[in-house]
């Protein structure tokens, strides 16, 4: 899959008129006799967002990919002067690698990398940009966003994402390479550890699942958090929150700047029989979205369960 890791740690031997890049904890090769991030450091620290994946077509997907979902593959189409290469997004890679680039040049970005710029859409672009420089059969080391680093939304192509979720890891593999036990062992760990999971049809954001003997609905919305609130307080309130019998609306938590509600489903729905009654329960909250009208005492009461 891969031959070396291909980005190196920058030297710490200063170049007369610039300062490397190292650890933001290390001595600042300036010789200030400061921390990189209290010194040189501080002009390449990256700002944090909160919501770093807004205004993409794909937001809630993407966020869904990178926080929930074990393993699921989308073709990415890239801007000009990349648009003839071809490039997979995925949620997780061998290694834990940002990116890898195929034999044949095709280009996998993981979403699932522990990076800690403060922007995640940073640290995509800034691996995919250096998956680009990178040569076939090797694989991207994970590197530090800086300021003056890509965003995602700077090189791509901005459209909704074909996903397959997949209910191994398979896709690692290359086709036609030879695949010795190990890695088919390695292979079948991983897909062992990962939940079974599934895209609602039609639905953004919006991903089933079973982990033991429960099933879930996870369902990433783009709403401004206040506003999606006060919409499900209306709903509970009226007591149609719920995606039918035996289902019920437990909580939420937030990723990525997008709140993501979860139902408990009976064990034996499936993903397909979720999809209808999610559906519906998109029109109930679109309708609640659109209401102008303060919230009744019932209704702050809903919100305030919702929230405790």
């Amino acid at each position: 899959m891969s031959k070396k890791n291909r980005r190196e740690p920058a030297a710490v031997v200063a170049v007369e008129g610039e300062v490397p890049v190292v650890g933001m904890r290390e001595p600042c090769p300036c010789g200030s006799g400061r921390r990189y991030k209290a010194c040189h450091g501080r002009s390449t620290e990256v700002a944090g967002t909160a919501r770093p994946f807004e205004g993409l077509q794909a937001e809630c997907d993407i966020v869904a990919l990178r926080e929930v979902v074990p393993a699921a593959t989308a073709p990415l189409r890239l801007a000009a002067p990349h648009a003839d290469r071809t490039v997979t997004l995925v949620t997780v890679l061998p290694m834990a690698y940002p990116a890898l680039v195929r034999s044949d040049g095709e280009i996998l970005l993981a979403l699932q990398v522990n990076t800690g710029s403060g922007d995640a859409s940073r640290d995509l672009g800034d691996a995919l940009a250096a998956a680009l420089d990178t040569p076939a059969g090797e694989a991207v080391s994970v590197g530090r966003a800086t300021a003056t680093s890509p965003r995602f939304q700077d090189l791509i192509v901005d459209a909704p994402l074909d996903i397959t979720v997949h209910d191994t890891f398979d896709f690692w593999i290359e086709n036609g390479a030879d695949v010795t036990d190990e890695v088919r062992s390695s292979i079948e760990r991983a897909s062992s550890y990962a939940s079974p999971s599934a895209k609602l049809t039609g639905l953004t954001g919006a991903y089933w699942t079973q982990m033991g003997e429960k099933e879930h609905l996870r369902w990433f919305m783009p709403h401004p958090e206040e506003k999606l609130l006060d919409a499900l307080a209306r709903l509970k309130a009226a007591g149609t929150d719920d995606l039918g019998e035996g289902t019920k609306l437990v909580g939420m938590f937030r990723a990525q700047g997008l709140v993501c509600p979860v139902w408990d489903l009976p064990l034996g729905m499936g993903a397909d029989a979720t999809v209808a009654p999610a559906t519906a329960f998109g029109e109930r909250l679109a309708a609640a979205l659109a209401a102008t009208t303060p919230l009744t005492d019932d209704e702050r009461r809903a919100r305030a369960s919702l929230t405790t």
